[in-house]
């Protein structure tokens, strides 16, 4: 029993130093956050909306988003994700550094897909606005 009540005190112990430890990490992370000089990268899109119009279903819709980095460090991409499976984004890769451009390209395979289509495409990024979206929309025409 006394093994017991050891092990509960040492895990305590552990628990309110490693708390202690954790509130002066969130107390540094704020002050860079909110220190007025540090700034970071930014992605900055020419557009954000693309509508295809209409294509008959089955058609295969590609579309490239390019994105500039306007602030000031490297912006690097970390996921990019869709709202559908039948559309499949690729991006680049590398960093993209303050001033360059990078791109997110988007396609969409209409098949199955008839009526208007509003798809997602979700950027996830080191960029101080971190999760930007560019939109792909149109209508799919039956066969």
């Amino acid at each position: 029993m006394n093994i017991l009540k050891s092990f509960f005190v040492c895990i305590a112990l552990a628990t309110l130093v490693s708390c202690g430890n954790a509130g002066n990490n969130e107390e540094q992370a704020t002050d860079t956050i909110g220190n007025e000089h540090a700034q970071g990268g930014k992605i900055e899109f020419g557009e954000s909306v693309y509508d295809f119009g209409e294509v008959k279903e089955g058609e295969v819709v590609e579309h490239v988003y390019a994105y500039t980095n306007t602030g000031t460090a490297p912006v690097i991409l970390s996921q990019v994700s869709a709202s559908c499976g039948c559309t499949t984004p690729s991006y680049t890769q590398t960093p993209v550094l303050p001033g360059k451009s990078g791109e997110v390209k988007v396609s969409f395979d209409s098949n199955g897909q008839v009526g208007k289509q509003q798809k997602i495409v979700t950027i996830v990024s080191n960029a101080e606005n971190g999760v930007t979206t560019v939109q792909l929309k149109g209508e799919v025409l039956p066969k």
